[in-house]
């Protein structure tokens, strides 16, 4: 990871609270959501708050990996952060873009692309 992907960014507080639980609290995963928030991720949707701790409790079972944030920027309505990912998946590192459509302090809907 480069110099400027260790900067430390500062994240509207529901996208912080998804990454803080992003690793390990499928739970609290998806109580940072709205209760018919959908998350798109690897082209399957996962619609309302028990299908998106299902897919998050699926991912963790499946995968171990640590994702850092280091790029934010606003783009159509979203928040679109990047975050450097490690782990034991296929080719053990990735920057993904993660966007983010907020409703006051909740996620409403998540769309993870590389």
């Amino acid at each position: 990871m480069s110099t400027e992907q260790s900067r430390k960014i500062i994240l509207p507080t529901p996208i912080e609270a998804y990454f803080k639980a992003d690793n390990g609290d499928s739970a609290a995963v998806a109580r940072c959501f709205t209760e018919n928030a959908i998350v798109t991720d690897e082209k399957q949707s996962h619609a309302g708050r028990d299908a998106i701790r299902r897919w998050k409790e699926s991912k963790g079972t499946k995968y171990s990996y640590v994702s850092v944030p280091f790029a934010i920027q606003e783009y159509d309505g979203r928040t679109v952060v990047t975050s450097h990912v490690t782990g034991n998946f296929p080719g053990n590192e990735i920057d993904l873009r993660y966007m983010f459509k907020l409703e006051g302090d909740k996620i409403a809907q998540l769309e993870i692309v590389v």
